[in-house]
């Protein structure tokens, strides 16, 4: 998105300089680009950006949900911004006229009985001539997905080389914010993926290879949506469902394990706020305000902080009546 004769409306040179800046600061911005590339297409007859015509541009992606609207109007206001720096005059639209965002939906807290379940449905899973390892990698798929707490694209992402056995490490490369990290896993997940391996030694197996192994079109590694639709079937099989009654999305295994991570440190009484760094880095995040996206007040943090309340204020609550 980077070349300048893709862009011939007057915001054209605008859109250059500031896809140039984003990407020099590491930022992919593929996603920015199309969008802002749709608004250039849209003035390229020579209307100029105003608050009329900023309406009609949004009316052409009325067929997106609210969250996609208000994202795309967000990406070019964010552009309108960068360009009042040198122009304080222009048109910046108003985010009060944005649709709302919807609620972020509440995720599935899986439970260790849920886990199991999983894993022992894994056992129904039978070879296929596409995934001849489709037990063993779904039973994989779970077991990093909740003990490392994976993103889905770093776990498909994931080759044979970057597992070290003797230091019981996975090495995500370059995967959200352009980060790469090492991450340890426990004895327990270490075992299963030694395990694995030793399923995974009868195919190809070069240190480039895919991990999760799956033989279409020649040796390929799963893709996301295809890891996505097997767990859902691994999910509907095991009977593991929200409150609702709906299928949990893959996600939640992530909320899942930082959830899990924060349980264990209150009921240990160690001081959560020191720790979140640990977890923000260990999870792949920039800062600890992502990771607090995970930590959301639900009713198992509500009564372990009660009962550290209680356990630290008492003696002052009680003898409140001798005051």
């Amino acid at each position: 998105m980077s070349t300048p004769n893709i862009f011939s409306s007057h915001l054209g040179p605008i859109i250059v300089r500031y896809l140039a800046l984003k990407h020099a600061l590491g930022r992919c911005y593929t996603h920015e680009g199309n969008v802002l590339a749709h608004l250039d297409r849209f003035l390229a007859t020579g209307t100029c950006l105003t608050a009329e015509s900023f309406a009609l541009w949004s009316a052409t992606f009325a067929h997106l949900s609210a969250t996609g609207r208000r994202n795309w109007m967000r990406i070019a206001r964010n552009l309108c911004l960068y360009q009042r720096r040198i122009e304080p005059a222009c048109f910046v639209p108003d985010p009060s006229h944005f649709p709302r965002p919807h609620a972020p939906r509440r995720p599935h807290l899986f439970t260790a009985e849920q886990i199991i379940r999983l894993l022992r449905a894994t056992d129904s899973l039978l070879p296929r001539s596409t995934s001849p390892l489709q037990r063993e990698v779904f039973r994989l798929a779970v077991v990093l997905l909740y003990t490392a707490g994976l993103r889905r694209g770093e776990l498909i992402r994931l080759t044979l080389a970057d597992y070290d056995s003797t230091e019981r490490t996975l090495t995500i490369r370059a995967s959200k914010f352009h980060k790469s990290r090492l991450v340890p896993v426990s004895a327990g997940t270490a075992r299963e993926i030694d395990a694995y391996l030793v399923a995974r030694q009868q195919f190809p197996h070069s240190e480039e290879a895919p991990l999760l192994y799956r033989r279409r079109q020649g040796l390929r590694p799963y893709t996301g949506a295809g890891l996505a639709q097997g767990l859902r079937q691994l999910f509907r099989k095991a009977g593991v469902r929200t409150a609702t009654g709906a299928l949990p999305r893959v996600h939640d295994l992530r909320h899942s394990f930082a959830h899990e991570a924060l349980l264990r440190w209150y009921r240990a009484g160690i001081d959560v706020q020191t720790k979140l760094p640990a977890l923000a880095r260990y999870m792949g995040h920039v800062s600890i305000v992502s990771t607090q996206y995970y930590l959301s007040f639900f009713e198992p943090f509500a009564e372990t902080v009660s009962e550290r309340f209680a356990l630290h204020c008492a003696p002052f609550v009680s003898g409140g009546d001798d005051l």
